[in-house]
């Protein structure tokens, strides 16, 4: 497989004269439900398998016609789940297995792709895409490291130029309340914004044991939550949710994190050798400071939320209410029935690419995932971490010439103050 921290412009000058073409192409579908869109899924585990059927959900005129994973018991469990969606999934023998069967995927005459891998794929796969023309639902993070994000920088002009949709799984953008909210906070219900909390404190999660036969790679990948190289730790790919809320109300994204974080519950080999807690502050150019934390531990107080404070009021999102001198300013109301927001970012992209004018969140999501990633180097290092630091660090944490054979010995718990930045 190759490696998603080559070089970054290569996919964009090969496709620059085709993207210069399609910008005098019409839409891919012209009028809402006239044609079918063909999806693609990357990635066939259980976000993956959640995905399509959001997707499959979320507009008429949309089927399933190619799936693609690593291991070929994932993609038989996703169809098997699949299956009562009838006449929206005509996958056929376009059943992809390995390393590369993304590339098989986007080949198969696909519209758009769904890309649900482990997030150290992300990179790879998104330029991939990209480089064939595709439009594309990504999921949550989009890379693990800086060199990651900087291909999926350059993966987002190329797609502007290509008039490519690409929609993110922070859902909460695609979230009536959440959308509610920013809209009184950005016209000034909170005054001068002065301060942030955002949280994602909760027990912990799955594991899958080692048996025998099982390769370091194919352990490692079944079990990505715990390897920095696939899941970039859980302040990148759970807490990036909040932090993308908190970049969302500021308009920017922060300049400075200081970090501390830990592994205390979680320190059996079978969790690898990420953190199990972090705390970050955050500080913004606009002189505001955001606090962080997040926790995979269990028996302890869960709280996911965020809270953004103003000089007139404080808005928070248990409730989706403002807040003034203990009264109540202002409180979301749901008009009429709930819209799952996991189907609702789908609808929205796909109403985007009907109507010839498709949306493109790659650059707000790169931007919320190094967020979270300088908040991890801050925490593994001990150092305070500048922006510009962290999106010109050299630490690719993708394995050289990976096959599923690899050796891959767990790299060692990161110690604040001995770990160095790189």
């Amino acid at each position: 497989m190759t490696s998603p921290h080559g070089p970054t412009r290569r996919g964009f000058l090969q496709t620059s004269a085709a993207a210069t073409a399609a910008l005098s192409l019409p839409p891919l579908v012209h009028a809402s439900g006239s044609d079918t869109i063909k999806v693609g899924l990357i990635g066939c585990g259980g976000r993956g398998t959640g995905a399509a059927d959001n997707c499959l959900n979320s507009a008429p005129g949309v089927k399933l016609v190619a799936v693609g994973d690593v291991f070929a018991d994932r993609i038989d469990s996703c169809l098997s789940n699949l299956a009562k969606l009838g006449d929206k999934v005509e996958v056929g023998d376009r059943k992809f297995v390995g390393l590369d069967a993304y590339k098989n995927v986007i080949e198969s005459d696909v519209d758009l792709v769904l890309l649900a891998t482990p997030p150290g794929f992300r990179p790879l796969h998104l330029e991939a895409a990209v480089a064939a023309g595709k439009h594309i639902f990504t999921e949550k993070p989009v890379g693990v490291d800086a060199p990651g994000i900087r291909r999926v920088l350059a993966a987002y002009e190329a797609a502007k130029e290509k008039r490519l949709g690409i929609v993110a799984g922070t859902q909460r953008r695609h979230q009536d309340d959440y959308l509610a909210s920013m809209e009184q906070i950005h016209n000034g219900a909170l005054g001068e914004i002065v301060s942030g909390r955002v949280y994602w404190n909760q027990g912990g999660l799955w594991h899958k044991a080692r048996v025998n036969g099982m390769t370091d790679a194919e352990w490692q990948i079944r079990n990505w939550l715990y390897f920095t190289w696939l899941s970039g730790d859980h302040i990148v790919e759970q807490h990036v949710h909040n932090l993308d809320v908190a970049n969302w109300a500021l308009g920017e994204h922060p300049i400075r994190a200081v970090g501390m974080g830990g592994r205390q519950s979680r320190t059996a080999p079978e969790y690898g050798h990420i953190f199990d807690h972090f705390a970050v502050q955050y500080e913004y150019p606009s002189g505001t400071v955001v606090q962080s934390y997040c926790r995979q531990i269990d028996g302890c107080e869960n709280n996911v939320s965020e809270t953004i404070e103003g000089t007139q009021g404080k808005w928070t999102s248990q409730g989706h209410r403002i807040t003034h001198g203990g009264k109540v300013k202002w409180r979301y109301r749901a008009d009429g029935k709930r819209i799952d927001s996991y189907v609702q970012e789908h609808t929205h992209l796909i109403e985007s690419i009907r109507k010839g004018e498709p949306l493109n969140e790659l650059k707000t999501v790169a931007e919320s995932t190094l967020t979270a990633i300088m908040g991890r180097m801050s925490a593994y290092t001990g150092k305070a971490i500048e922006w510009d630091q962290a999106l010109n660090s050299q630490e690719n944490l993708y394995p050289a010439d990976l096959t599923l054979e690899s050796s891959l010995p767990v790299p060692p718990v990161a110690i604040p103050g001995r770990t160095p930045f790189v």
